[in-house]
């Protein structure tokens, strides 16, 4: 039983501040002024009302806050849903470009794997086909050296 008093009258003082003396025997003297902690419910309640109102008032200040932040949080949803799309996009563009590069690299390999008056016939196969020439028959007379 002792404890529990004690244990009371520990939780009544500490939060309170309450001056303490200490005597020889170990037992200590709080000075307690009734006047400044009154136990009159309606003094109680009033503090209570008024923390209650000061609270109230902290949540709608939040709940403005988190509004606010709700809306800064979907504008950059959207805007990494557009960054999202132009990357894709992008990337799609990309591909395309490396495909076309590999088959020109190839074509260039091919064409550069062939003798040097095949290039050229072939490179100028348009203007042999319009002075009525054939390309094949272009090659045969360049390759053996005597013209018709």
């Amino acid at each position: 039983m002792r404890a529990e008093m004690l244990t009371a009258v520990l939780a009544l003082v500490n939060p309170m501040s309450l001056q303490r003396r200490h005597r020889k025997n170990g037992n200590a003297i709080v000075a307690v002024d009734l006047a400044e902690h009154p136990d009159d419910p309606l003094a109680v309640a009033g503090t209570l009302n008024a923390r209650i109102e000061r609270l109230e008032a902290d949540l709608a200040k939040l709940q403005a806050t988190a509004a606010v932040h709700r809306a800064d949080f979907e504008r950059e949803r959207e805007r990494c849903e557009r960054l999202m799309a132009e990357v894709l996009k992008t990337t799609a563009e990309l591909t395309a470009v490396r495909e076309a590069a590999a088959r020109i690299a190839g074509e260039l390999a091919a064409f550069q794997a062939r003798p040097w008056w095949r290039r050229l016939v072939t490179s100028f196969s348009p203007v042999l086909a319009g002075a009525g020439l054939d390309a094949q028959n272009a090659c045969a007379v360049v390759a053996s050296g005597t013209a018709t």
